[in-house]
């Protein structure tokens, strides 16, 4: 299930409005003979690329997938629950429960049914951790949100003059091209496009195509080639959007983080020190330190060169 959990990871960024799902077929012998990952698009599903590859080997195997096999009726194909039913597949692994009212069950019972041993729950973490921006839009119906910010050590983004080219060393950098490469949208505000006109683009060999649309934070006029968010709740319109990166500067971070939008910051720690200079964050509507306490969790921290990436999670009641 991690190696599932790793290939549906790999595909995240590519697959919205349907969930990044990964897919290990394992023969009655102990053989790899299929995997997949839900294709750029949303189509084919993991599975259907898992059991192209398997051939005759599917008879007795094992089915490892980060999330239940589909149920529901499309156009573009089959039901994925209707290839395994086919396929002479014996046990199917399950890590989570489709939330989607579509299937949201009905494809294990039908597997179920037909005698197909099922086990629901092995991976579960490591699955709704690859799939947290489909999961989230299931949950709160919008993206999951990932607020980037690049500091000093004093918590500075810019000089008092704005410039903040580059706060961060390389491999700082090269890490965020990565993250890019694993969202569907990229959003900055109107005061960031005017200062640096930034292309927003994933700049890593091989990985030139995953640049994510662009999006832009304004109440002004439109600008070609950028979707305009008038206000943050927009992206609670944002139907084909799983993973959301926000770039943007002190006021589109402060917006963001305001109206309690952000469920993931990856801040980016320089070892400099600034002094005067442009705060990250401005009043998000905290007035005691007590309010302050319980709201964010720390998830990952590294190294990245001369930088320290620090990863906080926002806790809420309601769990993607």
């Amino acid at each position: 299930m991690a190696e599932a959990a790793r290939l549906g990871d790999a595909a995240r960024g590519t697959t919205a409005p349907n969930p990044n799902v990964g897919c290990l077929i394992v023969s009655d012998d102990g053989d790899v003979v299929g995997e997949g990952a839900t294709a750029a698009g949303g189509r084919p599903h993991a599975e259907a690329i898992a059991l192209e590859q398997t051939g005759d080997r599917a008879t007795g195997a094992t089915l490892y997938t980060t999330l239940e096999p589909c149920n529901h009726r499309s156009v573009r194909g089959p039901t994925c629950t209707d290839l395994i039913l086919a396929s002479g597949v014996r046990t199917v692994v399950a890590a989570i429960q489709d939330p989607d009212t579509r299937t949201a069950g009905a494809g294990l019972e039908r597997l179920r049914a037909a005698g197909i041993e099922l086990r629901i729950g092995p991976g579960e973490q490591q699955a709704r951790s690859s799939m947290a921006g489909w999961l989230t839009r299931q949950a709160l119906g919008r993206p999951r949100i990932t607020l980037k910010l690049a500091l000093s050590i004093d918590g500075k983004i810019a000089l008092p003059s704005g410039e903040s080219k580059w706060i961060t060393g390389e491999d700082a950098r090269a890490h965020v091209h990565l993250e890019r490469a694993h969202c569907d949208m990229i959003l900055v505000g109107r005061g960031t496009l005017a200062a640096d006109r930034p292309r927003l683009d994933v700049r890593l060999p091989g990985l030139e195509e995953r640049s994510p649309r662009r999006a832009l934070l304004s109440r002004g006029e439109p600008v070609e080639g950028w979707e305009m968010l008038r206000s943050p709740h927009d992206v609670f319109r944002l139907h084909d959007v799983n993973d959301l990166l926000v770039e943007g500067g002190s006021a589109t971070a402060t917006a963001f983080l305001a109206e309690d939008l952000v469920d993931r910051i990856l801040l980016y720690r320089a070892p400099i020190l600034i002094g005067e200079g442009r705060q990250s964050v401005g009043y998000i509507g905290l007035d005691a330190i007590g309010d302050a306490h319980g709201r964010w969790e720390a998830r990952d921290g590294r190294q990245l060169g001369i930088d320290r990436l620090e990863v906080y999670e926002r806790i809420r009641s309601t769990a993607a």
